[in-house]
């Protein structure tokens, strides 16, 4: 086993835990808010990273002090024998937490093999519980086809699986206790997300963009909103001023209950608040560009170094000066047109 090396720490003193592996940038839906309808300018799969390259700059991370991967795409269930590279990663000594986005589609069939490569959680996208809207916000999925994928989540052992809500003003808004009554029916973590301006279609939903807090408000005028903390995990994030405990979990979500029931309702607030001054993350893309920031274009082409043959202690040096450039902060407010690329292109 190579020696552990020290953590990686960015210039705001922010230490990187998390990495996030878009595995394709393809996706069998198109959501309003990542894909355009007709859009068709993928990555070629030639240039899309090998599992030996995944798992080789997985492998480089986890000796770097990175302990948290999670599998994104595009739709990474669309990627051919994706339980193969999970297992390979859940193989890797120092990786402890291995979790998976996805829209659901797939699910049903993959589920139990998911569980058994090691994938312990999973959050879904979930956007509307009306068949005829989700159709719309997706373009053309079936509802069912998700709903059966989280049965079978369940019935696989998967947990927690979290449900990812984008709540778009005008568009779904009206369905979150809806949402918020399906998660405590079937012991699911509901997590609500602002619209981000990534792309054109990112920036036209955000004429739908709706503060969190006003749901929040909402919400509250229903249920006994109470403190909460999401299990797992060693995050290191701060204290909350009114309970004394973290209200995160290993991501960015702000965690609280409704009382009497095991429901946890996260808020992801990229827009109206910013969490960036608690960022633990880097984005690894499927052609194998590190994003350093969802909302900046700082990058590391990892892709034409492992083909070139670079050695595993000037990959880690490279990993080292990658997170060195780390931004301290995105401007989705302030340069809401600067991200041209799509969600999808740089892994969710």
């Amino acid at each position: 086993m190579s020696r552990m090396e020290p953590g990686l720490v960015d210039p705001f003193n922010r230490r990187i835990e998390y990495v996030r592996v878009s595995v394709t940038d393809r996706c069998d839906l198109r959501c309003t808010y990542c894909l355009p309808p007709g859009h068709h300018d993928f990555i070629e799969p030639e240039h899309w990273l090998t599992f030996d390259e995944i798992e080789r700059v997985i492998r480089a991370f986890t000796e770097l002090g990175v302990y948290r991967v999670r599998l994104t795409g595009g739709e990474p269930l669309t990627r051919h024998k994706l339980p193969e590279l999970a297992a390979r990663l859940n193989a890797l000594p120092r990786l402890e937490d291995l979790s998976l986005s996805t829209n659901g589609v797939q699910l049903k069939k993959q589920a139990q093999a998911l569980w058994q490569a090691g994938v312990k959680r999973i959050n879904v996208s979930l956007d509307s519980l009306q068949p005829a809207r989700f159709a719309a916000i997706t373009g053309g999925g079936k509802l069912d086809k998700v709903l059966d994928g989280l049965a079978a989540a369940s019935a696989a052992g998967l947990h927690p699986v979290k449900i990812n809500m984008v709540v778009m003003n005008g568009v779904n808004d009206d369905e979150v206790e809806d949402m918020v009554r399906y998660c405590i029916e079937h012991d699911f973590t509901l997590r609500l997300i602002e619209t981000m301006p990534m792309g054109d279609t990112g920036r036209t939903a955000s004429s739908h963009y709706l503060d969190l807090e006003v749901v929040r408000r909402r919400l509250e005028e229903r249920f006994e909103l109470v403190p909460a903390v999401m299990p797992g995990g060693r995050s290191r994030r701060p204290a909350s001023r009114d309970t004394g405990t973290s209200m995160y979990g290993g991501g960015p979500a702000r965690y609280v209950g409704i009382a009497g029931t095991n429901l946890r309702i996260g808020f992801i607030t990229p827009i109206s608040r910013h969490f960036c001054e608690t960022c633990n993350r880097v984005r690894l893309s499927a052609d194998g560009a590190l994003y350093l920031c969802l909302g900046q274009d700082d990058k590391v082409e990892l892709r034409p170094l492992l083909r070139a043959g670079i050695g595993d202690g000037d990959l880690k040096d490279t990993i080292r000066a990658a997170i060195a450039r780390k931004p301290e902060r995105h401007e989705f407010r302030e340069q809401p047109q600067k991200i041209v690329r799509f969600m999808s292109r740089t892994g969710g």
